[in-house]
């Protein structure tokens, strides 16, 4: 089967990879040509793909890049896997997903199989994107093409993850549309999850993220409450979690990171209200979630008044600038909510990180572009742990003797110079 796939970053170049392994030609498609010339050299550009991966499917020939989007006519099936953001306003920006589906339209071949696995409300893929699709390519979906939605499940950096055995949830827009996605997907993925409707699929990704994300703030508002009541909640979790029914940890951290969990939940509550509903559970971890940076900040006020220092003034070191340990994905970081927020009060504020050497332009902090990591020395009045890498240690920060906040449990409890955030 000769699939494309369009969008080739965290999600779309696993997807490719494993396509490509399990016996389909695959043309990946970006607007960045960067990206496809270093796939078509053999290399990859995320941490924890090897360049090996890239280089063995390329040489035998199952897979290839372009930014050329006319070669979707040649083929079976395409699955898209571009971002969904939030706009400026907090609500759902599907420019991506609509200028693809503009993009391939007029280009798309009869019997085709289009499927959407970018995350986004219910309702998308019948209201937003078919319409686009018909219009485009003069098809009606089910009947001259077939139209499906499949949410992506990647987990970066998760040794663990492997996208074969990861169970993919399709939902189509008719039953032959379900029946053809199925069959694109067997070829590569173990357990195939079918449900009734592309709505329905929609609404398992994001109830899959809203649990997530309303568990998180849960322990986070725990986090402050049990803080001034002086107890450990790492303390109180690991007790926890020796139930072995009716309870599953989370863990408090200094803000939401990633491609999903600080923005997924508001497509449904967007989506809620133009129905009259409000998602107040959603709205409500959101609130808690997004106030976690000043409540870390407060905590290096405290510990930098023990010093007779205030933030104005103070040289601040980040530790992490990554969204989760040990990769070089910096999406939506709280790291950068923190550098922003500091700065605002005055800090000069730097960071260390070993897997983002330098920062890349981004959508929302494009001031910060181009700065290079910096390595620890003694020459700050505070180090701030946000992203707990395994190449972090406890004992390699206190060697510096500059008192740190910890955001991530790194420690003991018991160091002096050393406080929980």
């Amino acid at each position: 089967m000769k699939i494309g796939i369009i969008g080739l970053g965290y999600v779309g170049l696993p997807l490719c990879l494993q396509f490509a392994k399990s016996g389909a030609n695959v043309v990946g498609f970006d607007l960045d040509s960067n990206k496809a010339e270093a796939i078509n050299r053999g290399e990859s550009y995320i941490k924890h793909i090897p360049n090996e991966s890239v280089r063995i499917q390329l040489e035998c020939g199952r897979l290839e890049a372009t930014t050329e989007f006319a070669r979707v006519q040649d083929l079976e099936a395409v699955l898209i896997c571009v971002p969904t953001p939030l706009d400026k306003k907090g609500e759902p920006d599907l420019s991506f997903v609509l200028n693809t589906a503009h993009s391939i339209a007029p280009h798309l071949p009869e019997g085709i199989t289009v499927v959407l696995e970018s995350t986004t409300y219910p309702g998308t893929t019948e209201e937003e994107l078919c319409p686009i699709l018909e219009s485009g390519s003069g098809m009606k979906a089910g009947e001259g093409f077939y139209l499906a939605y499949s949410p992506e499940r990647e987990d970066p950096g998760n040794p663990d993850s492997q996208v074969a055995k990861i169970p993919k949830v399709i939902g189509g827009c008719t039953e032959k549309c379900l029946e053809k996605a199925k069959a694109v997907y067997g070829i590569a993925i173990e357990t195939l999850v079918p449900v009734s409707s592309c709505r329905a699929a929609e609404a398992t990704k994001l109830l899959e993220n809203i649990f997530r994300c309303v568990n998180i703030a849960l322990v986070n508002e725990l986090k402050i409450i049990y803080q001034k009541l002086g107890i450990d909640i790492w303390e109180v979790i690991d007790a926890a979690k020796t139930k072995p029914f009716g309870y599953m940890p989370f863990y408090p951290g200094p803000g939401l990171g990633g491609h999903c969990i600080p923005i997924d939940p508001f497509y449904l509550s967007w989506k809620a209200k133009q129905k009259g509903v409000d998602a107040r559970f959603i709205e409500l971890a959101g609130e808690v979630n997004n106030s976690m940076p000043d409540y870390v900040i407060s905590r290096c006020e405290e510990l930098l008044k023990q010093h007779d220092k205030t933030i104005e003034g103070s040289r601040v070191l980040i530790f992490g600038l990554a969204y989760k340990p040990n990769v070089d994905d910096d999406r939506e970081s709280p790291s950068y909510v923190l550098m922003d927020k500091l700065e605002s009060l005055g800090a000069e504020v730097d960071y260390h990180d070993p897997h983002i050497p330098v920062i890349q332009p981004s959508r929302a902090y494009k001031k910060f572009a181009g700065r290079e990591s910096i390595a620890p020395n003694n020459s700050y009045d505070l180090f701030l742990l946000v992203t707990d890498h395994k190449e972090f240690t406890a004992e390699q920060m206190k060697s510096f003797g500059v008192p740190v906040v910890d955001s991530r449990h790194l420690g003991n409890g018991t160091e002096n110079n050393w406080v929980y955030a």
